[in-house]
């Protein structure tokens, strides 16, 4: 099964995505891990003065995602994509992945409700991503985020823990016989 995660930086998405993982043994794609790779492969082998260093990557991450979920969820793994997923554009890509591997998918958009909190965690929290550039608060506001529109289960991690959003997300799909 995939476990499609979206949301705001600081939502929780990689926290929830962390817990669930483990809970599930699941494999975790973590969009902020593989564009950083990708950065870091272009600035120690890149060519030229250009350094990618903090720039945005564009589609390359979430393409070496999506071949990485194929390929997993062929293994029977269950897969967790971890990504902001601001675009119904990539939302669909990762539906699309699931019905190339022919298996079931769940969409779950991670709010954080408490604006103060929100941003409290934008601003102090510390990457776990060695050389990950994070963004601000003026950059999570600013950030080009389309209204969901799938029927996607809506968490709010202002209100959970990161252990009673993974309760929630395992009681729906074994609830609903997802998984």
């Amino acid at each position: 099964m995939l476990i499609i995660l979206g949301g705001l930086p600081g939502s929780g998405k990689s926290t929830l995505a962390h817990t669930l993982a483990s809970q599930l043994s699941a494999v975790w794609l973590r969009i902020d891990s593989i564009e950083q790779a990708l950065r870091d492969a272009h600035d120690l082998y890149g060519s030229g003065s250009q350094e990618m260093g903090s720039l945005e990557m564009g589609p390359q991450g979430y393409m070496v995602a999506y071949q990485l979920a194929v390929d997993n969820l062929a293994l029977g793994h269950y897969v967790i994509a971890d990504s902001v997923n601001p675009l119904e554009i990539t939302r669909a890509a990762w539906r699309d992945v699931a019905r190339k591997a022919g298996v079931k998918y769940i969409e779950i958009e991670l709010v954080c409700s408490d604006v103060a909190k929100h941003r409290k965690r934008i601003e102090t929290r510390q990457s776990s991503v060695a050389n990950l550039k994070l963004p601000d608060w003026q950059a999570v506001q600013n950030r080009d985020y389309q209204p969901w529109h799938s029927g996607q289960l809506v968490l709010d991690s202002a209100q959970n823990t990161a252990e009673q959003l993974a309760g929630q997300v395992i009681s729906r799909l074994f609830d609903n016989g997802a998984a």
